[in-house]
Formats: C-alpha cells, structure tokens, sequence
C-alpha cells in the first residue's frame, strides 16, 4: 500500500492503543461509502474469516462476531450473552481486567463467583478447581490471558481444562495477547476470546470481537437477553442472515483493521512473536542499567507489560518522567496497583528493540534530570 506522506512517530509504551504503521493509518483515507454497500459487506467478511485463522480456529466450529467499542464491550458481550438462566459465571480474577468482568456480571445481577488471587502471581489452580466440582451452577468460567496492568500470563489452558471437566464453557480475554503471542483457541481449552483492534493487531480503536464456538453462540438465543445493543446472539445472526453488523459499523476503522490484518500474516506469527521478546529483553536490559527492579516475576510475565518499581525516596516524579519522555515521542503508562509506586512498559505494537534502546537513552537523561545518579542504588 502507498504511503503519500509518513506520519511523524510516535513510540507507545502504554497498554493500547498501539503503535501503528502508516499504512494501517492511512488504510482509513477512503471514500465515502454506505456501510451496506456489498463492497463494504465483503470487507467484513473478510475481516472476520480472518480473525478466527490468526488463532488458528476451524471455520466449522468457531466464528468472529464484531461489535462497535473497545475492548470493554467485548467483556460486556461475552459476560451478558453467554450465562444461561439460573446459571453462574466464575470469574479467575487476578487483576484489574478479570476485576472488571465481575463488576460487568454485578451490574447485569448475573450470579458471579469471584475467585480473587493475588495480582502479582498466578491463580491457585487448586482453589479453581475445587470451586467447579463444588458448584454445578457454574456454568461460565471466565479469566484473563494477560494481565495488562501487571504482564502477569496466567495458565489458561490449565483452566479451560478444568472448566470443562465440569461441564463449563471457558472464556478468555485475550485483548492484550491476540495478534502478538501465538494462540491456537482449541488447543489451549478456549471456547470464546475476546480482542480489541488497537492492541495486538494495531489497528484503530473502535473495534472489538469474540472467536468463539457456533454451536455455543447459537445456544446463547434462549438465554437471558439483558443487552439490547451488546447481545452476542443478535450480532451474530444478523451477520449471518445479512453479512453487517445490526448497528452502524466503524467503517474507517474496519478499514484500518482489515490493512492491520493483512500486516499480520505478512509479517508472520512467530516472527511477530521474536521480534516483541526482543522488546521485552531490551526492557529488562534497560531497566537494569538504570538500577530499576520490577514487580512480577520474570518467569510469569508475558513479555507484553513490565511493571517497573519507581523509587521510593521521595525525588522519583512520575509525571516529571512522562513528560520528559513524551515531548522526546515516547508515551509511558502509569501503575494500575493500588499501594505501590508502579509505572508499565508496554511492548504491544509496531516497535523494535532500537526503539527500545532509544527510549532508554531518553529515560536514562529524564532520571538523572530528577536528581538521580545511574545505576540507582
């Protein structure tokens, strides 16, 4: 695709949204169109095979269905739609994101067992396990791959096991993973996952999905209908009878994620996959040099998010650090853990490990503009 004029770059180092290409931007400069148009219908049914093929899915078994939002209304979709009448949804809630499906079932009233853990480590297998063969009114199991606001990866596909060794579906936000670590939905238990366009895909915000299983979908017609605009089974059978989402679409957006998608195979999914680890060693190797540890555990984070201990002397200025940084094109993110003095480190889009090391020569000369003599001790 022709560029006509790049973009200044900027280096994203926050949750989402991503770092884009130009080409991705400039994917939204079309002509005006009405999203009914067969032209536009075909773009979306493009668009949809393709999501279900980037994890690897059977076409026979799951399918993508396509909401106007970002990532949290995909949260609200799958929890609303997907717990039948009488039923419970489990929530393995380690985090803030798992946090926010409990508080989605809370305001729909939907029966929800909360299993908290700890956000800095992984959740207790055992305790899930116990709850499930426990609670016959389970009926939804529901986690979070990655924790964004901490990078802890959680063992899904041990989860999605047990919850269907208990007669349970298993659903997976994936917002943070799809498109950048390599997923194959049935080999890892999975029977709905959820993303969002300007993650993993970096694409735009705007648009936000489920992969998940027909014949589940399908069952979800006689459940509880508690959303108008956000019902997973009134998407996906206008989708099928019609080809279009029920709602007016974002067209420039799907657009940019149709451009986004095409990227992603060119690029490859394990070569994707390289090039972002390279990112998060760049990280740790840059954090080192400035004397900075980090929060969770290196053997549990998902190479995606670093939560960074900021120092506690009383000279460390978050802002001071993110404005430094942001007037140099490098955008940082703070904390999401209460009671700690946090700041994350992204590595979600279109970057390389010498963007990495470009930002660490900006961030480096922001510490030492705080006061700080390298490494800290």
């Amino acid at each position: 695709m022709e560029v006509v004029k790049p973009v200044i770059r900027n280096v994203l180092l926050n949750p989402g949204p991503a770092t884009t290409s130009d080409t991705v931007k400039y994917a939204q400069v079309v002509p005006d169109i009405c999203p009914r148009e067969q032209e536009f219908v075909d773009i979306m049914t493009e668009v949809r095979k393709d999501l279900v093929k980037v994890v690897h899915g059977d076409p026979e078994k799951y399918t993508a269905v396509i909401f106007t939002g970002s990532g949290t209304i995909i949260q609200d979709v799958c929890v609303n739609s997907l717990v039948p009448e009488g039923k419970k949804i489990c929530v393995v809630n380690n985090g803030a994101y798992s946090a926010r499906m409990v508080e989605i079932a809370q305001y729909y009233h939907i029966p929800c067992v909360n299993l908290e853990f700890s956000t800095t480590g992984l959740p207790d297998l055992k305790v899930v396990k116990e709850t499930l063969e426990k609670d016959n009114d389970i009926s939804v199991v529901a986690t979070v791959h990655h924790e964004t606001g901490t990078g802890v990866l959680n063992p899904i596909k041990d989860i999605g096991r047990l919850a269907h060794d208990n007669g349970c579906i298993f659903v997976v936000d994936t917002i943070s993973t799809y498109g950048l670590m390599p997923i194959d939905i049935e080999e890892q238990n999975i029977d709905f996952l959820m993303s969002s366009a300007q993650k993993g895909l970096a694409a735009m915000t705007g648009a936000s999905w489920t992969v998940g299983r027909i014949e589940e979908i399908k069952k979800s017609k006689d459940y509880p209908t508690r959303s108008y605009y956000c019902n997973l089974y009134m998407q996906y059978d206008f989708f099928e009878r019609v080809g279009e989402m029920h709602f007016t679409p974002p067209v420039q957006t799907m657009y940019a994620l149709q451009q986004a998608v095409r990227e992603y195979f060119a690029e490859g999914e394990q070569t994707r996959w390289e090039r972002l680890t390279k990112c998060w060693e760049a990280i740790h190797k840059g954090l080192e040099e400035i004397g900075l540890g980090t929060v969770i555990d290196k053997e549990i984070q998902g190479r995606l998010v670093v939560t960074v201990k900021a120092p506690d002397d009383g000279k460390f200025d978050f802002f001071k650090l993110h404005d430094y940084c942001y007037e140099r094109g490098f955008t940082i993110y703070p904390g999401k853990m209460f009671g700690l003095q946090t700041f994350r480190l992204c590595n979600l889009g279109v970057i390389t490990a010498k963007d990495i090391q470009d930002f660490f020569v900006v961030a480096k000369a922001a510490f030492e503009a705080m006061g700080y003599t390298l490494p800290i001790k």
